[in-house]
């Protein structure tokens, strides 16, 4: 987005560092009753910088550094509010459960932590706008499909973007567009500084000379793939061409980036494995005791590259295994103990011994049944190139799409599942994968998502 993004989430970090630097000086005044001397203030720093990491680490997860959430002023205090807590709760453990910690006054701690959530609120309420992030400018739309409306909605009917759109131009009718009227004059009438156009589209081709002279008004150019995918974190679909793919799908060995992901999978995958073998006995026993049957549930799935793989779970259903049968008339029925398994998301720990046979990653598109795989790629454009990467435990998809199909065949909720795995088989990277992880943490422990 136009003046988001990561120059935006950097002045926000920086902000939020500066607020506890400012947040523990203010503790420390309050609770002496004098200006603190540089010696106190940095005995207590040294402690104290871990609690800022945590704080930090916190936010992240809570979503404070993204451009959907930083902004929304009414959800906003509640937001800060519970990452604030978990941050209490943190900082409450390690002052406490830490010996070489303990000589540094609790009160301290206590009192920078009102201050700090304060001062953290007032920052992400009215911070931004020093920094002029707040100034709208006016902008045209120039494209075609459902993402034309979407993309104009979203950032009219929002403050958080710093444009606004003035206009919309619509591709479909490129005959009937009188450029002077509805773009010249609106340029230069109501001091457009954007065009964001659909630059992929045959369409827009006899605009494209007209559109070149305005470079020269001082008039900037975006993409309105780039917009769509930084405003909504997905792929738009109905923009995509075969010349898509070709430029943004590479499947080349990075070889870095394949060594530390599967080192990753391994290193995690055995210690949260060994980790999830307490669970095993109390599930086998909550399992028999239900109904009696048995505690494991082995699904076929369509792996990287349409293999087929084997994946392992605590059975939830009363038949341990219905292949995959997605209709509204499957008779199948969770139980009462498989209802709480998928709750907690106990019931999918098996699937770390997934990953370490190679079948699965801990990041990546989750793996689909064989049966709606084949009808998918038969209704859904460009379905089996989410099968070009490894699937994972959790995914790009999986932390952003709430309306996904539950044991229902669902062809235009499947196609917004495929634009945000699409985002990531684009975009995948360490960084990518460690923002899922974090919140897919915070989805486990709010018990919401998929």
């Amino acid at each position: 987005m136009v003046g988001l993004g990561k120059k935006e989430a950097v002045i926000l970090l920086l902000g939020d560092i500066a607020i506890f630097a400012i947040s523990l000086w203010l503790a420390l005044f309050f609770r002496y009753g004098e200006l603190p001397s540089g010696g106190v203030y940095r005995s207590h720093l040294v402690p104290f910088l871990l609690v800022f990491a945590l704080s930090i680490l916190v936010l992240f997860i809570a979503g404070l550094y993204e451009k959907h959430t930083v902004i929304l002023k009414s959800r906003l205090p509640n937001i800060i509010l519970r990452a604030q807590l978990a941050n209490s709760a943190l900082a409450v453990l390690f002052f406490y459960l830490v010996p070489y910690f303990g000589i540094t006054p609790k009160t301290s701690l206590f009192v920078y932590l009102i201050i700090s959530f304060g001062l953290i609120l007032l920052w992400r309420l009215y911070g931004l706008a020093l920094f002029g992030f707040r100034k709208r400018q006016n902008a045209i739309i120039i494209g075609s499909g459902e993402e034309l409306g979407e993309l104009f909605e979203e950032v009219n009917n929002n403050s958080r973007y710093n444009l606004r759109f003035i206009s919309s131009i619509n591709l479909d009718k490129v005959e009937a567009i009188d450029f002077q009227e509805e773009i010249l004059n609106r340029v230069y009438g109501e001091e457009v500084s954007v065009i964001a156009v659909d630059l992929r589209s045959e369409k827009v081709e006899p605009l494209l000379p007209h559109l070149y002279n305005l470079i020269f008004s001082k008039v900037r150019f975006i993409d309105t793939h780039k917009i769509y995918e930084d405003i909504f974190d997905r792929v738009p679909l109905s923009l995509l061409q075969y010349s898509w793919f070709l430029e943004n799908i590479s499947l080349s060995p990075k070889f870095s980036f394949d060594f530390l992901k599967r080192l990753m999978d391994i290193s995690f995958a055995l210690l949260l494995g060994l980790i999830s073998l307490l669970f095993y006995p109390f599930v086998w026993l909550a399992i028999k005791f239900d109904d009696g049957g048995t505690p494991w549930s082995v699904q076929e799935r369509i792996g990287q590259n349409n293999h087929l793989i084997k994946l392992y779970k605590f059975r939830t259903m009363e038949m341990a295994n219905d292949g995959g049968q997605w209709s509204k008339s499957n008779q199948n029925k969770v139980t009462k103990v498989g209802n709480f398994l998928r709750k907690t998301r106990i019931d999918e720990l098996p699937q770390l011994w997934n990953v370490l046979k190679g079948d699965l990653s801990l990041i990546g598109p989750r793996p689909e049944f064989p049966k709606p795989v084949k009808l998918y790629e038969k209704q859904v454009p460009y379905y089996s190139v989410r099968h070009l990467i490894k699937p994972g435990l959790s995914g790009w998809a999986q932390i952003h799409h709430d309306e996904h199909p539950h044991h229902a065949i669902d062809t235009e909720e499947t196609k917004n599942k495929l634009s945000y795995d699409l985002y990531y088989i684009k975009n995948r990277s360490m960084m990518l994968d460690l923002k899922i992880a974090l919140r897919t943490i915070k989805t486990l422990l709010s018990r919401s998502g998929v």
